[in-house]
């Protein structure tokens, strides 16, 4: 979890999985304290346990309360006199044993969630690493790699500097030494849970936080640029200077796309009826965007508009293939004496006069053809209802382009 130098503490915490879906937050700095969420339009939280229990409950409305997962994002804006202006996505921490409803691929699960934000561009990359591990084996550096090879946009922060053995640090790490990241590293000491249940506040934990660094002989001379405090500046200014390098390119790709509206803005505007050029690119775009509803309604990338009430889509195909389809073949009558009747049968009658040591091929195959038909009702009724499903959801889909 990331901490906010603000007076309220609202980000869930606690052992496990804790963060299941992605939260945008955006820090907006303002005279008053309050939050708000896209999902509760137009209220205002001023109590941030308040905050906290609705991103639970947000969370546990999509994913239920079995730790399950989504990547359907919850947005939230908070406005403090104590914050810098700052836009942070708070993802889940990998996994790699599934719990509870989570789904035993997690692990894939979680990375691709990840990818679909730090792949963009204009992202930048915050590579959370605790101190008390190997760097070289850290996740998220792995993943940042991956993404962002040349190290252009990834910032490390290494957690957790006052749980390491005594008489190691994280010295060579912090000076970019050991793995060297062109943006560094900063070091930061978070309160524990022992210290949240105690009702340690940000203040005293900031304040602990940098006695930690000034008192320490491996960080002393660096601890001005250590901390919570420097982390916020570090992120403001390296934020605005990468929003200002996109700037350009972002403002000519809008630009491109405003001209290419602007001339079929004008296309249509002369359009004559029977003009088949026109009806045409009408009706792919019509095409493309059925195909970009149905993608996202079965690959579960979803809107805002997530059905809360029953599964649908990919989910309930999902559902069908790992659950129903489980519980048809379950459910199927298996006389195991008559099972080893037929395959006494079928080996000695392949065999005749003759005696045989092993199992002919053959008797094998007979007796697999058999048990495999019995799988084909099963199977049919299954694939009906994924036709149902996918019909259900083209009609919705060009439903929806219709409007």
């Amino acid at each position: 979890m990331t901490e906010i130098n603000m007076q309220g503490d609202f980000l869930p915490r606690g052992s496990g999985i804790v963060t299941r879906r992605p939260l945008i937050l955006q820090l907006i700095h303002g005279v008053t304290e309050y939050g708000e969420f896209l999902h509760c339009k137009g209220k205002k939280f001023l109590n941030f346990d308040e905050i906290r229990k609705e991103i639970e409950d947000e969370t546990d409305r999509v994913t239920g309360s079995n730790k399950g997962i989504s990547n359907i994002p919850i947005n939230l804006r908070v406005y403090s006199p104590h914050v810098l202006n700052l836009t942070l996505i708070d993802l889940p921490g990998l996994t790699k044993v599934a719990i509870g409803d989570q789904p035993v691929d997690i692990e894939q699960q979680i990375k691709q969630m990840i990818f679909q934000f730090i792949r963009k561009e204009t992202c930048l990359i915050l590579a959370v690493t605790p101190a008390n591990t190997d760097l070289a084996n850290s996740d998220a550096l792995k993943l940042a790699k991956e993404v962002d090879p040349q190290g252009v946009r990834t910032i490390g922060v290494i957690t957790k500097l006052d749980l390491m053995d005594e008489g190691t640090d994280a010295r060579d790490i912090l000076e970019n030494k050991l793995l060297p990241l062109r943006r560094g590293y900063i070091g930061v000491v978070n309160r524990s849970q022992k210290d949240i249940e105690g009702r340690k506040d940000i203040h005293q934990a900031l304040a602990a936080e940098r006695k930690f660094f000034l008192s320490h002989s491996s960080y002393r001379h660096m601890a001005d640029r250590l901390g919570t405090p420097y982390l916020q500046r570090v992120l403001n200014q390296q934020l605005t200077n990468h929003i200002r390098d996109t700037l350009p390119g972002l403002r000519d790709k809008l630009q491109k796309q405003m001209l290419t509206l602007e001339k079929e803005v004008e296309e249509f505007k002369h359009f004559q009826p029977g003009d088949a050029s026109i009806k045409t690119k009408a009706m792919l775009q019509m095409i493309q965007q059925l195909q970009s509803d149905f993608e996202r309604t079965i690959e579960g990338s979803g809107s805002a508009l997530v059905n809360t009430n029953e599964l649908s889509g990919g989910a309930k195909i999902n559902r069908i293939f790992h659950e129903r389809l489980r519980f048809e073949i379950v459910k199927m009558a298996c006389d195991e004496k008559e099972l080893r009747r037929e395959i006494s049968f079928a080996i000695r009658n392949i065999h005749g006069i003759r005696v045989g040591l092993f199992t002919p091929d053959m008797a094998f195959e007979a007796i697999v053809k058999r048990q495999i038909a019995l799988l084909k009702e099963p199977v049919i009724k299954c694939v009906d209802l994924v036709v149902q499903e996918l019909s259900v959801v083209v009609r919705m889909c060009t439903a929806k382009c219709s409007e």
